[in-house]
């Protein structure tokens, strides 16, 4: 890691940012992100399991992580301050907390996300082994963000979000057709004995740590000051009915097709064995066209984390160095390529020797508790009366919503920690 100093300069020259506004804005970008092939199964097995029971679940966790993406918006537009920098003044525990977290759950992410991306390519294109796909995608992303250059990853991610999109929904309308009598499982209940798979429906809807990351994207977007806080929540509130779309077009391709079957969809291969059943059952295209939602899924994870993530590693190095660098500057610093050197290639390493229980257990704790930890900062640092004035601070519906993810959040922790242990 490099030493930092209060005279340091960015790696190279910055053009100015453009006024012009982005077709998708940032927000859909971070709840892309966020959207990766563990939702993907999850909504799969809500629909194969309850058929559409869970179309409840599907919105309360896009209107819970709207909350959260415009707590994250808020701050940056109101106090002028980072995330990193709000966190910093709650204290070192919490910077710590969030490098402990960037390290771990870099490393084993690293290669996690990249073997999602080889599960769809390597159905699609069988031509390399797992591994070779893997590691292929983790160059493509670095190779992408290596330079910080914000509106080359922009455009990649808008072409993405389309195609996943696209392809996934376009996939949904085919089959509602099937669905027959099962809107009458639409109806909101909580089936017995199904509370916690409800949370974890809702836990899983967009939300990830890259969620931090939107105050760096919407600088990038040259999105600054109060003014501009109405438009930031119209571009959050698009971004997560887009998403809300996109899962329930996932549990209703779920219900059409395997409820009350014996079929059941297990982890991420199963997604490829779903893709099988919808070419036999419609058309082998639109097994390609599952499949490439499945990618398109998977890789904006990846790269969303390469650059969002490695954003706020920088901001942290820059926090605790107290470096007078700018914030539009983050991404041509040597911490950000750092960070995105260590999510690329030491990564690289478990795909040959497997994932070592501890790290794995460590990971899974940290990840756990991140959700939460950034619930209960937000729902701090947006009543500050240090740093906000009366009207940039919560009203109460925003505490009600930042208090019930907390809940919501802390629920699933106790319940992935026991798991684990």
């Amino acid at each position: 890691m490099e030493n930092l100093t209060k005279t340091e300069v960015p790696l190279g020259p910055r053009k100015p940012a453009s006024n012009k506004r982005s077709v998708i804005g940032p927000g859909l970008i971070v709840a892309a992100t966020g959207v990766g092939a563990g939702d993907l199964v999850a909504a799969l097995v809500a629909g194969t399991k309850y058929g559409l029971v869970f179309l409840w679940a599907i919105v309360a966790g896009a209107i819970l992580k709207f909350a959260l993406n415009e707590g994250v918006g808020r701050w940056h537009l109101v106090s002028g301050k980072t995330i990193l920098e709000g966190w910093r003044s709650i204290g070192k525990w919490a910077t710590g907390y969030f490098a402990s977290y960037s390290i771990i759950w870099g490393f084993v992410y690293g290669a996690a996300g990249t073997s999602s991306c080889a599960l769809a390519m390597a159905a699609l294109f069988p031509i390399f082994p797992l591994w070779g796909w893997a590691v292929f995608h983790g160059i493509l992303a670095f190779l992408l963000v290596w330079r910080g250059a914000y509106k080359t990853f922009e455009r990649t991610m808008n072409l993405l979000v389309a195609l996943m999109f696209l392809t996934v929904v376009g996939s949904a309308i085919l089959v509602i057709p099937q669905l027959g009598d099962l809107w009458d499982t639409a109806a909101p209940t909580l089936p017995k004995g199904s509370l916690l798979y409800a949370l974890g429906l809702i836990g899983g809807v967009g939300g990830s740590l890259t969620m931090a990351s939107y105050g760096y994207w919407l600088q990038e977007n040259n999105w600054k000051g109060s003014a501009l806080v109405r438009l930031m929540r119209y571009d959050s509130a698009v971004a997560y009915i887009v998403t809300a779309i996109f899962t329930i077009s996932l549990l209703v391709l779920g219900a059409a097709l395997l409820y009350g079957t014996d079929t059941g969809i297990s982890g991420e291969q199963g997604l490829v064995s779903f893709a099988s059943i919808l070419g036999n059952e419609l058309n082998p295209a639109v097994r390609w066209l599952f499949l490439l939602g499945f990618w398109s899924a998977s890789f904006t994870s990846v790269l969303g984390v390469w650059n969002g993530v490695s954003y706020l590693f920088a901001d942290f190095i820059r926090t605790v160095r107290h470096s007078n660098i700018r914030t539009e500057d983050l991404s041509k610093t040597k911490s950000f390529r750092f960070y995105v050197l260590w999510l690329t290639f030491p990564p690289m390493l478990l795909h040959f020797i497997g994932k070592p229980v501890g790290l794995i257990i460590a990971y899974g704790a940290l990840g756990a508790l991140f959700m939460p930890f950034l619930a209960f900062t937000l729902l701090w640092l947006l009543n500050s009366k240090k740093y906000l004035q009366p009207g940039d601070r919560n009203k109460w519906l925003s505490n009600a919503f930042l208090s019930l993810s907390i809940i919501t959040f802390v629920v699933l922790a106790i319940t992935e920690l026991r798991n684990l242990f």
